[in-house]
């Protein structure tokens, strides 16, 4: 399977080029996510309660469809606020079903609304779902990633896996290993940018300081 691609960058001299990872060519909104987001290191409650619903969603379905309508989600979800979430009610579940802008799938607009509830009592618990997250997150120093070979493709790990349980001992659903990596490789616990991609050793740079805070 390629990796990676290469293409004239459009912000730079015509004759110069970026390699990027192959996912990310279908649309310039695809690929500001890859060159902007993806993979660098995110500890912000919100911004990875986000992450979480948002990889849920996904389940099923291409990244792209989920990008594509993140401002919807943001908008129908009140930019997933847990406690704004949380008090949504049977009424609400009826008009985000018919609410075009999102994915209409009922048993995950659910699991949102359950995950909102389940993240304000961690919080009413002094407790933090980035702390629970992060716990989860591979040990090795991120910047032993240079050294050691690239690594295949993998819809999950044994720290996904570890990281699903968590969640759903403490009531989150919708949340299996393969969400899990997903939300790993979004949010910066692993590096699977493409060796040969331009933001691989940025990221690895970025995860190495994360690492040593």
């Amino acid at each position: 399977m390629k990796t990676t691609f290469t293409e004239p960058d459009d912000q730079a001299d015509s004759r110069q080029t970026v390699t990027r990872c192959a996912w990310c060519k279908a649309t310039q909104g695809y690929r500001d996510y890859h060159d902007q987001e993806w993979g660098v290191p995110e500890t912000g409650e919100i911004a990875l309660f986000e992450k979480l619903c948002l990889e849920s969603f996904q389940s099923g379905l291409s990244w792209r469809t989920i990008l594509e309508k993140r401002d919807n989600f943001r908008r129908a979800f009140h930019h997933f606020n847990p406690e704004r979430v949380a008090e949504f009610t049977d009424q609400d579940i009826e008009l985000l079903m018919q609410d075009a802008g999102i994915v209409r799938n009922r048993a995950k607009i659910v699991a949102t609304i359950n995950n909102a509830r389940q993240l304000v009592a961690m919080h009413t618990n002094g407790k933090c779902l980035s702390e629970l997250l992060w716990s989860h997150a591979p040990a090795v120093d991120p910047s032993e990633t240079l050294k050691a070979p690239e690594a295949e493709p993998r819809a999950k790990s044994s720290e996904s896996t570890a990281m699903s349980k968590a969640l759903k001992a403490r009531g989150f659903s919708w949340v299996g290993p393969v969400t899990c990596y997903s939300l790993m490789q979004a949010c910066g616990m692993v590096n699977d940018h493409a060796r040969g991609c331009f933001r691989f050793d940025e990221v690895a740079r970025l995860q190495a300081e994360h690492a040593h805070r």
